[in-house]
């Protein structure tokens, strides 16, 4: 296969490939690869710069109440947490509905004297291009003292796991952005207008010295630190269980946990999020690290803490692994091409192997994601293809030599040859082969004496008694020309003793003869004689010729000697017309028997050829 071919059909391989990759159940199946890489990675440190306030089970049982909560409870958590050194508070509750004038201005009041609350809205998309999304902010009381704000929408992959951010949403074509950006663009200086100190670029958002790199638009890939559970917890109750706040659930005894949380000084100088973990208020969900389900507020904080410690999740440029993966797909064809296919099964999988330790490497050392089950794919898609193109070679190279060699090969050297192709060599190569030459004596007469048709008719039926003889002693029929027969022993497949099966094909042949003589006579129709010559010797053999017409032959001097010998028979008193070389001789010496006739030279060379007449083969 032509370069050009094997690159148009790598590449066709890689676009289909591409395209299953559009499908939920394949991108799916990347997203668990990928998930695996944080569970061989395992937790990484965190900073102790965030702190959860979580609305759990032991809240419900201290407030005694249902959700919502009174926003007093809220005002009197911001007053303790603010007590307790709190550097930001991040609410991940909405305050969207107005509940009482008095509550609501209890919270934003409180909220504005801390001075560093960030609250949370949502955008909620239309369920069709028609149907325009609507923005819902905190109650009007949070945003007349023009407090922070940022949306808490999750983007949830095709299977329902949260693995990337949102950073912002539009809204009117301008971007809302999430409670985390918000976080990080008020954590030095709490500021009005901090969605103006916002930068964003194609692939960066830029907020107070960060700059987050973009996956799709407007998403972040989180680099979670560990599975739920990781982040310290506190309990909502715990912080607004001080020396004035009555805890109904407690039947009147006096815990004042919040007093341990300020002495122990655990909330100092926290980003500290606030938010639910209990499951009956549904806001968890699944993560890359599989086993419990994590609160949103814990995913809030995932990404504070990514941003902070600087330690983002990117992907490697497409572009750039698109010209790795058509590289190494390149050379996988060529070795797959060299190797067996078990062989290349063993070097698949080791290929497998290491591509998957290399994913975990590269997350581990660089946190950076690469194509996991779609290398995996297109690695044994290459294998599958290689394989059926090895077969298909196969085939097409076995129908050529039975087509070749059917005509003029015995079936069980055209059955060898389909068992090993390469003992059948493309071109020319040197070889230890036996000739033999047959030819009709004064048949150029014979045929001017009888009508064409007689004379068709008789060579046929000698021709094809010989042909069955050579078939029948594992040689090859290499050529006719006119009543001369060419046959080759030894080619294309080996044979013990090549010299000794042209031997005894040529005293088969003078029997067959023999036979024939005696029935032409019988029918009336006149006999004629032949002449063999045998020689053995090294010989280019292979598909010799042009490129639109060739012919498996051989050439040389061993040729040129066996056609010699043939022709020499008329001049010697033989009782058989069979001359063999001294050179044939050397190989059968022990298996026949012969009478030495002479030393002749053959045109071309100075030293003369012993040549002797075979009579038998030795019992």
């Amino acid at each position: 296969m032509k370069l050009n071919k094997i690159l148009f059909f790598i590449l066709g391989v890689l676009l289909i490939v591409k395209l299953l990759f559009l499908f939920p159940f394949f991108t799916s199946l990347e997203f668990k690869a990928q998930d695996s890489l944080f569970r061989f990675r395992g937790k990484l440190l965190l900073s102790d710069k965030i702190a959860i306030v979580a609305i759990d089970d032991a809240t419900f049982n201290g407030l005694n109440t249902t959700w919502p909560f009174p926003r007093e409870f809220h005002a009197k958590l911001i007053e303790n947490l603010a007590r307790a050194g709190a550097k930001q508070i991040v609410f991940d509750v909405e305050f969207t509905e107005n509940s009482n004038e008095v509550s609501d201005d209890s919270l934003a009041t409180t909220a504005a004297m801390a001075d560093n609350v960030v609250f949370a809205g949502k955008v909620l998309h239309g369920k069709s291009s028609t149907e325009p999304s609507q923005k819902l902010t905190p109650i009007t009381a949070i945003t007349n003292f023009d407090l922070p704000w940022g949306v808490v929408n999750m983007s949830a992959d095709s299977d329902g796991f949260i693995r990337k951010y949102i950073l912002f949403e539009e809204f009117d074509k301008a971007p809302v952005y999430s409670i985390g950006v918000a976080s990080l663009a008020n954590l030095r200086v709490y500021q009005p207008d901090w969605e103006n100190h916002i930068k964003l670029t194609h692939n960066a958002l830029h907020v107070m010295g960060e700059s987050i790199p973009i996956h799709k638009h407007n998403n972040a890939i989180i680099n979670y630190h560990g599975p739920a559970g990781t982040f310290a917890q506190y309990s909502y109750s715990s912080v607004l269980d001080d020396s004035t706040f009555v805890m109904p659930g407690f039947q009147g005894a006096e815990l004042d946990e919040f007093e341990d949380i300020i002495t122990s000084g655990v909330l100092k100088d926290k980003i500290v999020l606030v938010g639910a973990t209990i499951d009956e208020l549904h806001d968890k969900f699944p993560t890359p690290f599989g086993g419990e389900w994590m609160p949103g507020v814990e995913i809030h904080a995932n990404f504070i803490e990514m941003a902070l410690s600087g330690k983002y999740v990117q992907t490697i440029n497409p572009w750039l692994y698109l010209l790795f993966e058509v590289i190494v797909l390149f050379g996988l064809w060529f070795l797959f091409k060299l190797l067996k296919p078990q062989f290349s099964a063993v070097a698949l999988l080791l290929l497998l192997i290491l591509q998957f330790g290399l994913a975990v490497v590269l997350f581990i050392k660089l946190a950076m994601l690469i194509p996991i089950v779609q290398t995996i794919i297109l690695l044994i898609a290459i294998y599958v293809a290689s394989v059926l193109s090895h077969y298909f070679e196969t085939m097409k190279e076995k129908r050529f030599i039975r087509h070749a060699f059917a005509q003029y090969l015995a079936p069980e050297l055209v059955t060898k040859l389909l068992q090993d192709p390469q003992s059948l060599k493309y071109g020319g190569s040197l070889q230890e082969i036996s000739v033999l030459f047959t030819d009709i004596r004064s048949f150029t007469t014979y045929s001017e004496s009888h009508s064409p048709q007689e004379t068709v008719n008789i060579l046929h039926e000698y021709l094809t008694e010989m042909v069955k003889v050579i078939i029948d002693n594992q040689g090859i029929l290499d050529k006719f020309v006119g009543d001369e027969v060419m046959a080759l022993f030894g080619t294309p497949v080996p044979l013990p003793n090549h010299a000794l099966n042209a031997c005894k094909t040529a005293l088969q042949m003078r029997e067959r003869l023999g036979i024939l003589q005696e029935k032409w006579k019988a029918e009336g129709r006149e006999p004629f004689e032949i002449g063999l010559g045998i020689n053995t010797g090294m010989a280019v053999v292979g598909n010799l010729g042009s490129e639109q017409i060739f012919d498996y032959t051989a050439i040389g001097d061993t040729i040129n000697l066996g056609a010699r010998l043939e022709g020499i028979n008329k001049e010697y008193q033989t009782e058989k017309h069979i001359i063999i070389s001294e050179f044939t001789l050397e190989k059968v010496q022990d298996l026949v028997e012969v009478r030495y006739l002479d030393e002749v030279k053959v045109k071309g060379k100075n030293n003369a050829v012993k040549i002797y007449e075979l009579i038998d083969i030795k019992s």
